[in-house]
């Protein structure tokens, strides 16, 4: 356990369970998925390209805590709630992850607190 670190920001969402928004394990760092919300917790209104774009932010802002950075992603997981938002999520994923890491892109029944996208990754320290 010695080499495990809780990682929290005080700029991103804060965990709507048991759960650390991420932990760094050795070289890597993995963030939980960040729901389209503020740093109180507050929802995010509008387009799935402002929730997108919500969840990138709870993202980068947990892996700069880390010491780390969005250019150092390996792996992301999007959840999305319908596939008819995956064109309108990728434009604005895309801005965030230039550097293309692997991804999967998964349409499930439903997302906590009822949100339309999630997305988590892996990164390196």
């Amino acid at each position: 356990m010695a080499d495990m670190k809780v990682v929290y920001s005080n700029k991103a969402t804060p965990p709507v369970g048991p759960y650390s928004q991420a932990i760094q394990a050795g070289p890597h760092i993995f963030v939980s998925g960040q729901i389209p919300a503020d740093a109180e917790g507050k929802l995010t209104e509008g387009s799935i390209a402002d929730k997108t774009k919500a969840c990138c932010e709870g993202v980068k802002n947990i892996l700069e805590e880390a010491g780390s950075s969005v250019a150092k992603v390996v792996k992301t997981t999007v959840f999305i709630t319908t596939m008819d938002n995956f064109a309108e999520m990728n434009s604005v994923y895309e801005q965030y992850f230039t550097h293309k890491p692997a991804r999967s892109c998964v349409a499930v029944k439903e997302l906590p607190k009822g949100v339309p996208v999630e997305i988590e990754c892996i990164a390196l320290s």
